[in-house]
């Protein structure tokens, strides 16, 4: 494939912007979004007192009952029972000069989430407008010494602050992938919340398990993150960067034939569908040029095209229908 133009910046924005709000008909006022509020697990952890751990860890334990567990054990790898090698864990974490920075940088990215919560109270609102017996879970930030992102359990979800501190944070170069550290930045973390919890509450049917049923399914999620998020960019919800979302729609002709003409479409080979679904510095069937988990993006198009064409389908419609050979044929997606 010819390698991507450079667009102008105006190009890109009209185009986002145009993206964006192609979703108005599902459009919900957030004026009275009731304010959720992050709990600060992160800030409490990182001011522990080491001198004093046995006290401080009671106090943070009283403090986030549910949490302290799930991060004890999920973080630490530790019985929250066992509370001498929780303290002994604790201590080394807190006292570790290698992450002693990394968390200094923590708490200075994330010192003002307002509009975090404020882009996660608008989200929750929507969410509740089209499913108001979904129960929305409290959110945590951690830190996690770069072990995890996301922690999803018994309706809470944790969020590692320390994998999100910015594609320029030189630190990320000596541990992780490059084609990871474009999305370990603070704007990602409202999509990355929403997109779990859309996940999360409708799992996959997938029946056939073939190539196009793992596209589909994941663009109606993508779909559905687009009408929850209206006014994010859809590179931030896809997770691409904005050239690699301008390189998938000037070669989007070209992925789909493809896609087809090399007979992936219907294929079960589970290997072969994780090369378009799975996180990878690029598409292998497509291009080494392209970006990863092309399968999820394509997917996403023919869902906007299906529901562009059946103006008449509501998003409750478009999420249990698992019909996913009728989907394509009805969206009439020709890119």
């Amino acid at each position: 494939m010819k390698k991507l133009i450079n667009y102008t910046l105006l190009t890109i924005l009209f185009i986002g912007l145009f993206a964006c709000n192609k979703n108005s008909r599902f459009s919900v006022d957030t004026t009275n979004a009731k304010q959720i509020k992050i709990n600060r697990f992160d800030i409490d952890f990182l001011n522990l007192d080491t001198a004093r751990l046995d006290i401080e860890i009671s106090k943070l334990i009283k403090k986030y009952p549910a949490f302290t567990n799930i991060y004890i054990a999920d973080i630490m790898g530790v019985d929250p029972n066992d509370s001498l090698k929780t303290k002994e864990f604790i201590y080394k974490f807190l006292t570790d000069k290698t992450f002693n920075s990394v968390n200094k940088k923590s708490l200075e990215t994330f010192k003002d989430i307002s509009s975090i919560e404020k882009t996660i109270s608008e989200s929750y609102c929507r969410i509740n407008y089209f499913y108001p017996n979904i129960k929305l879970p409290k959110i945590y930030f951690f830190v996690s010494g770069f072990n995890r992102s996301i922690i999803i359990e018994n309706n809470i979800i944790g969020i590692g602050t320390d994998l999100y501190l910015g594609s320029d944070y030189e630190k990320y170069k000596e541990f992780t992938y490059d084609y990871l550290i474009a999305n370990m930045q603070y704007s990602s973390i409202p999509p990355d919340i929403i997109s779990s919890i859309l996940f999360s509450n409708f799992t996959a049917d997938l029946t056939q398990n073939r190539l196009i049923d793992n596209m589909l399914y994941r663009g109606k999620i993508m779909y559905m993150l687009s009408v929850i998020m209206p006014d994010e960019m859809p590179n931030t919800l896809m997770g691409y960067t904005k050239m690699q979302w301008e390189w998938s729609r000037k070669f989007e002709k070209e992925i789909w034939n493809a896609i087809v003409d090399q007979k992936h479409l219907f294929s079960t080979d589970l290997m072969l569908i994780r090369k378009y679904m799975n996180d990878a510095p690029f598409t292998n069937p497509i291009s080494q040029e392209s970006p990863g988990r092309l399968g999820t993006w394509i997917g996403w198009q023919i869902i906007d095209s299906y529901m562009q064409n059946n103006k008449n389908l509501n998003i409750h419609e478009l999420i249990k229908d698992n019909d996913y050979s009728k989907i394509l044929e009805k969206s009439n997606y020709k890119p």
